[in-house]
């Protein structure tokens, strides 16, 4: 029989995870709670040994296995996370633990986990390839699989977050936001809240281009997704669990889907408030808090709780956190200008500016009668996004408000002043392929042909997956020839000509 969410709750009250875990404070984040008028509280599961609530799970999991069964060893497959969370309760039970990660996996991750004392192994560029070769391994070997999300045992060591959360917050709680991927977190927590407090909502959180989750609650069976945006790596799942979602089905009261920018946003904000350095799935629960906020002005003056998930972030993605940040929290417009190629009209573009805090402008001399010039302002609210632009265009400019332009944000930014009018034919791609070593000099190779590369673009981002935009002058009698080659080329591509950014700055 399914087990009901009682059932849940008392697995979870006589879990033993205390043998390697610790019960995380709930902080209350004052500088944010003052801005959003709201009692914001933190629930840090970024503070556990292994900088992540999944170390829970994975103990609670194991710790139920025979002593025969832990003998022979137990195999998992993560890309960080799970990963150390089983290899040290595999420590801790003195069992063997094999961890299959994919080699995208970054090397901060890999090492914790081989400090940790397990034996790594790496296969395939994606998490659901290295779960294939694990669940080989069990088969060969006679070894136990721990899944990362949809196992009951699982479900149930994660839950004692909601344990914690809620002999911490005895008072008032009016919902409770959890970052979701597979959705063990979200079930479990869910579970032991509507069974000790059903008043108390479940609000779940997923990024954009990675919510499995949200789709399949919506549509009320299990979605699997073609391809999983993985800058939240941490809830980077095509599917979510079977067990998961009947759960979260019976529990979440609520759904939340963010992007990468708001992300990067939360980033910042829990930094400046706590001083804590999240990766982007443990910001995510808080990202879906403050967007929930806005979509719900009537929820002001609440109690309200996000559970941040992890810390284990790659010092190399730091740098584009910082970049997006402005704009996730819509502190940053970009725009592209177009003013007259005339003496002295840059000039007078800039004096427009006033006394506003521009973070970025790119200008070069056009050939035509208008030059177009990439802006970055630092704004204070987004209502002054469309004021700004409404003066730049009384003032006799074209704007094209390219702050929400992924194109535009990731590469054209780095590429204004180059154009190609003499390249009538050329097409632009964007690219997505496996951040490995050798896997961008793998990219250039599969891309030989004798069509004309006009453009390249690329910026390693401390990601799993790069990302590239290449310009490719193909004659128009050969574009069937040039589809027929993308079909098998073996990366995930779009075609972005036609992308406003890119017609401005490059054709």
């Amino acid at each position: 029989m399914p087990l009901s969410i009682d059932d849940y709750l008392r697995r979870a009250l006589l879990s033993t995870v205390y043998d390697v875990a610790r019960e995380t404070a709930l902080e209350r984040a004052p500088r944010l709670s003052a801005r959003l008028g709201c009692e914001v509280l933190l629930k840090r599961e970024d503070t556990q040994p292994i900088f992540s609530f999944k170390l829970r799970g994975a103990y609670h999991r194991m710790v139920r296995l025979p002593r025969e069964v832990l003998d022979r060893g137990v195999v998992a497959a993560s890309a960080g996370n799970h990963a150390q969370g089983v290899a040290l309760s595999a420590a801790r039970l003195g069992a063997r633990a094999v961890i299959v990660m994919p080699v995208t996996t970054p090397s901060i991750k890999v090492e914790a986990v081989r400090a940790l004392g397990g034996e790594v192994e790496l296969v395939g560029d994606t998490l659901e390839q290295a779960a294939e070769h694990a669940r080989a391994l069990v088969e060969a070997r006679g070894m136990t699989y721990v899944h990362p999300y949809d196992d009951p045992d699982v479900i149930a060591g994660q839950g004692t977050v909601g344990i914690e959360l809620l002999r911490q917050r005895p008072g008032r709680l009016d919902a409770v936001f959890v970052p979701v991927g597979g959705g063990g977190l979200a079930a479990g927590v869910g579970a032991v809240i509507k069974a000790l407090r059903p008043e108390v909502k479940i609000v779940v959180v997923e990024p954009e281009g990675a919510d499995a989750m949200v789709r399949s609650l919506r549509e009320g069976r299990r979605v699997s997704l073609d391809r999983v945006s993985r800058f939240a790596e941490g809830v980077a799942v095509k599917t979510p669990g079977e067990e998961t979602l009947r759960i979260c089905r019976e529990v979440v009261d609520d759904t939340v889907v963010v992007g990468n920018d708001e992300i990067c946003a939360a980033i910042r904000d829990l930094f400046e408030d706590r001083r804590a350095m999240l990766e982007p799935s443990g910001a995510l629960a808080f990202a879906g808090l403050k967007r929930w906020l806005a979509a719900h002005p009537e929820a002001c003056g609440g109690t309200y709780a996000a559970i941040t998930t992890g810390a284990n972030l790659n010092f190399e993605r730091l740098g584009h956190v910082s970049d997006r940040a402005d704009i996730g929290e819509r502190r940053e417009a970009v725009l592209a200008v177009s003013i007259p190629e005339t003496p002295g009209s840059f000039r007078r573009f800039c004096q427009e500016l006033g006394q506003r805090v521009v973070t970025e402008c790119n200008y070069r001399h056009g050939a035509g009668e208008r030059a177009h010039v990439f802006c970055g302002v630092r704004i204070e609210h987004p209502s002054e996004i469309a004021s700004f632009v409404d003066h730049l265009r009384a003032q006799g400019y074209g704007v094209l408000d390219l702050t929400g332009d992924e194109i535009a944000k990731l590469h054209i930014r780095h590429l204004v002043g180059g154009r190609a009018p003499h390249l009538p034919s050329e097409r632009l791609f964007a690219f997505w392929f496996p951040e490995r070593a050798g896997a961008l000099a793998e990219f250039l190779a599969a891309m030989r042909h004798p069509w004309n590369i006009s453009l390249f673009h690329y910026r390693n981002h401390g990601s799993d997956f790069g990302r590239v935009l290449i310009g490719l002058d193909v004659p128009d009698a050969e574009r069937a020839e040039l589809d027929a080659f993308l079909g098998r080329v073996g990366f995930e591509w779009s075609e972005v000509s036609a992308d406003p950014a890119c017609q401005l700055f490059l054709r």
